[in-house]
This record gives C-alpha cells, sequence and structure tokens, in this order.
C-alpha cells in the first residue's frame, strides 16, 4: 500500500540559543511560515515547525538533554558546521536581498549555476549554513 506523502520524509532539526529570535529571522529572510511552535521554560522553544511549500525544518532551542548533548553549534565549531539545508525559492533575488539586510553573513556570492538555477549560500543569525536556490531537483 502505498501511502500518501504530504511533503519531505526528511526533515531538518536545528537548535538554537535564541529559538524566538531565529524563527523570525527564517520566517522574515527565507519565507518560513509557523506550522507550530510550542514554547518552553524561561522563553525557550521546545519545539518547533516551519514550513516553506512542501518542505518543513524543526528547531527548538538548546538544552542541556540526551538530544542536545549529540550536537553542536556553529560557534563551538569555530564556525564550522556539518551540515546545510538547501532551499529551493522562485525569486532568488528577493531572498538574497533580505537575507543581505537582515545581516547575512554570505558564503558563496549570488550567482548562476552551470548545471542550472540561480543561488548563493549564506550563515544564518547564529551561523547555521543555508543554500538557497531556484534550481529544483525534483523538476
Amino acid at each position: 500500500m502505498h501511502e500518501e506523502q504530504r511533503g519531505s520524509r526528511v526533515i531538518p532539526g536545528l537548535r538554537y540559543r535564541d529559538a524566538p529570535a531565529a524563527i523570525d529571522w527564517l520566517c522574515d529572510v527565507f519565507g518560513f511560515e509557523r506550522s507550530l511552535v510550542v514554547p518552553g521554560d524561561e522563553g525557550r522553544i521546545a519545539h518547533a515547525q516551519l514550513r516553506l511549500g512542501s518542505g518543513m525544518v524543526m528547531l527548538g532551542s538548546l538544552v542541556d538533554d540526551e538530544f542536545g548533548r549529540s550536537l553542536r553549534e556553529p560557534r563551538e565549531l569555530e564556525g564550522g558546521v556539518t551540515q546545510s539545508a538547501y532551499l529551493v525559492v522562485a525569486d532568488v533575488d528577493g531572498v538574497h536581498a533580505r537575507a543581505v539586510a537582515a545581516g547575512a553573513e554570505m558564503v558563496i556570492a549570488i550567482k548562476d549555476e552551470d548545471y542550472g538555477g540561480r543561488g548563493f549560500t549564506c550563515r544564518d543569525l547564529e551561523g547555521h549554513v543555508w543554500s538557497v536556490g531556484s534550481y529544483d531537483p525534483w523538476a
């Protein structure tokens, strides 16, 4: 039996020191929409789900628990990361302009790609790396 798929079966999970600010930034800059935000203690976010089209990221506040101890944030890795996400968007130049205005550090300048599409790579407000482009590998 084939179950109807509503979105991607792969959902990145992120942790932020200031998860409420990260949620605002990701929504304002990249165009995510809040699907579910569960507040935690002391202004933290216990769990959040942000949607972008049929894609989603889940995130929460950094906490010292079993899962949290298995993660490292970019500042602990001297700005390095061990993974990143790619966002497929229609208006790459518009997202790029919002990212620059919001203070994103550009890792790879906006450019047209040899394999098709246009894109750029940046760091968000806490150093997580995001690639944004019009190239759609599903198309």
